[in-house]
């Protein structure tokens, strides 16, 4: 015996009949904040090596560049700042270019002191 469902369409819309197409967009977005604000709060404090390795790829670092530069981070304890910013960091203190900073952090060029110093008000 098939499920007859109750149609409360009329009923559910009922608080926004009387909006103008533009107050039902701003509600829309009013609704759609609602639901992002929550999960850009959460990407802002919380990361994975496998994020920091995508974000590295999306700056033009191979996969096996970034794999080495994100334990590089994680051997810093660096990880929640994010590994774009730990290489972007170091290129602006030194004046070079992001590649070959991340390149270098990724061949363990720097110490895990030095790297976290970019942190705690030794760096620019």
């Amino acid at each position: 015996m098939p499920i007859k469902r109750e149609d409360d369409f009329e009923k559910r819309r009922e608080h926004l009949k009387g909006l103008s197409e533009q107050k039902l967009k701003e509600r829309f977005w009013e609704l759609t904040e609602e639901v992002v604000d929550p999960l850009i709060d959460l990407a802002k404090s919380h990361t994975s090596a496998s994020i920091e390795r995508s974000v590295l790829l999306r700056m033009g670092f191979n996969s096996i560049d970034a794999k080495a530069i994100v334990n590089q981070v994680i051997n810093a304890d660096l990880l929640g700042k994010g590994a774009g910013h730990v290489v972007y960091k170091v290129a602006q203190k030194e004046d070079r270019p992001i590649k070959e900073v991340g390149l270098d952090i990724g061949k363990e060029k720097y110490s895990k002191d030095e790297l976290r110093k970019l942190f705690t008000g030794g760096g620019k």
